[in-house]
């Protein structure tokens, strides 16, 4: 069993969060939704599609049909409904602002954000839930999972990625959000029990009684101490695996033990790249659920490529998806010529063949992004009833230096609609893009580690967007105007029906609610029990 690494002390958060403890109902994300659906975000504003613009290709049209789980339907996120993005971002602002519509965008985080943990970084983060994504209050408190590295390792915040451990932390479920800090578990495992010498993210599922479920990326690299240093180079080992153990709770916090560990899937080469045919292929992520439509199975999302070795693959009329006659498409030939066929990213989709979820198989992926972009990180299903039948969000993330040549984008969240699991997904707002952190579009796309001074300030404040009941997102602090994150941003909520989505700027602060919010919906094991 983990100890705690300290008596859980309740810490207060600096004046910036204080404040909004008035502005947050915590209590109404306490009611039990459907179990047939996620609890549900509320409508924005407008449902109305974004209107064409003129110079700009129309969007691919796409008619949200659901096809069976195990289809050889994949649904595209084309060029063309990538271009939206810029067709709705300005072109007219000043240097450095933010071009896109406040709709898509994420309030300014403050610079004198607090660290959530000073010993370790975090960064990508989830909640313990179910089968259907309620976040549980397991009796008493709120749990949730992250990745963590030591702050004092002698390695620096970009060099995290290769040290890596999933850790735990836990709160009452009743504390003040914007007061009461969360508390710092420890590493979920014990120390060289893991598949891989490296935890990157994936899901967590409370299963009967006390046992998790805790779906994982098993990364192995071989050049820890020369990356640290500032080289390597050896591509890493990836597997999903999954390690099942046992939660515990009493009046002093939370802790687990006794996990066993399994290799679930490793790329198979056919639908989704592997090593061998690239050394930067993405195979990882795994997020579990059950699908109303589909009673008994369930399923995994998770972020890879399109298999095949890289360079081979030709960019096709389909992934470009233009219409006919459309006087603003781009030509086929060019497209390849420009390189933007290096850009191979999609979203993988496997079933469970028993219940004990040991055992796997791959069906083919629900969306690509060919010739758009390279990553569809960290996705998610979101099933939401609007008018009585059950609607599907595939929530992902993406970063503006993955962009295929000649597109342009934020970093941030992206969203497409449909009727099932496997549908022809609609884009949210016609381009994907559903939330993104400040940017100005009409200046080259950068990475965190160097961006340059033109920019906003803000444009890699935040990422690794997790979508929870309601529509509240919670993401971690990169890059705010120069000052290093490593610590859970504010939590923002936006509203989307229909495929269109707002940021709702009534939540919190001027749409900024507590840092480090991830509210429970569903309580397990009594409630308040240890109050």
């Amino acid at each position: 069993m983990h100890e705690h690494p300290f008596t859980p002390r309740m810490l207060r958060w600096r004046s910036v969060a204080a404040a909004l403890a008035t502005a947050i109902v915590a209590s109404a994300f306490l009611s039990v939704p459907s179990a047939q659906a996620n609890a549900p975000s509320d409508p924005p504003p407008s449902q109305q599609m974004p209107a064409p613009t003129p110079g700009f290709p129309l969007p691919t049209k796409h008619t949200q049909q659901p096809f069976d789980p195990a289809a050889a339907f994949t649904s595209k996120w084309t060029r063309a409904d990538a271009k939206q993005i810029m067709a709705q971002s300005n072109t007219n602002v000043a240097p450095g602002q933010n071009s896109m519509s406040p709709d898509v965008t994420m309030p300014e985080i403050p610079e004198d954000f607090p660290k959530m943990n000073d010993d370790v970084w975090v960064w990508d983060t989830w909640s313990l839930t179910d089968e259907n994504a309620n976040q549980i209050s397991y009796k008493g408190w709120d749990v949730i999972f992250s990745l963590v590295a030591d702050r004092h390792a002698g390695y620096g915040f970009d060099q995290r990625h290769w040290n890596a451990r999933i850790g735990y932390f836990f709160r009452k479920t009743n504390a003040d959000p914007a007061k009461d800090k969360w508390n710092y578990g420890g590493h979920l495992f014990l120390p060289n029990t893991s598949i891989g010498n490296t935890e990157w993210s994936g899901s967590t599922r409370l299963m009967q009684g006390d046992h998790v479920n805790v779906f994982y990326t098993a990364t192995t690299f071989y050049d820890v101490a020369e990356r640290n240093a500032g080289g390597g180079g050896i591509a890493p080992d990836a597997a999903i695996a999954k390690a099942l153990g046992n939660i515990h709770a009493d009046q002093n916090g939370v802790s687990f033990d006794g996990f066993e560990h399994t290799k679930l899937l490793e790329p198979d080469g056919v639908m989704y790249q592997n090593k061998a045919q690239n050394p930067g292929f993405a195979f990882r992520d795994p997020y579990t659920f059950a699908d109303p439509a589909q009673p008994g199975k369930t399923f995994m999302v998770f972020e890879g490529n399109t298999g095949g070795k890289r360079g081979d693959y030709k960019c096709k009329d389909d992934d470009l998806g233009y219409q006919p006659g459309d006087p603003n498409a781009e030509k086929l030939n060019e497209v390849n010529s420009s390189g933007a066929s290096y850009q191979t990213a999609n979203v993988g989709l496997a079933v469970a063949d028993n219940k004990d979820l040991t055992k796997w198989h791959f069906l083919p992926p629900v969306l690509s992004a060919n010739c758009v972009n390279d990553q569809t990180e960290r996705p998610q299903i979101f099933i939401q009833n609007e008018n009585g039948k059950n609607k599907y969000y595939l929530f992902t993330i993406s970063h503006q230096f993955t962009y295929a040549a000649g597109m342009r984008g934020p970093d941030g969240v992206y969203g497409f609609v449909g009727d099932g699991i496997r549908s022809d997904y609609q884009p949210m707002n016609n381009s994907g893009l559903a939330l993104a952190s400040p940017t100005d579009l009409n200046l080259p796309k950068e990475s965190p580690e160097a961006p340059t001074p033109n920019q906003n300030g803000r444009q890699f404040q935040a990422y690794s967007h997790y979508v929870q009941p309601g529509g509240l997102v919670q993401s971690f602090i990169d890059n705010v105007n120069g000052v290093r994150g490593g610590s859970l941003s504010p939590t923002v909520k936006i509203n989307f029906r229909n495929g269109v989505s707002a940021v709702d700027r009534t939540f919190g602060q001027n749409g900024l609610g507590p840092f480090g919010y991830l509210p429970t919906n569903v309580k397990v094991g009594g409630a308040g029990l240890y109050k």
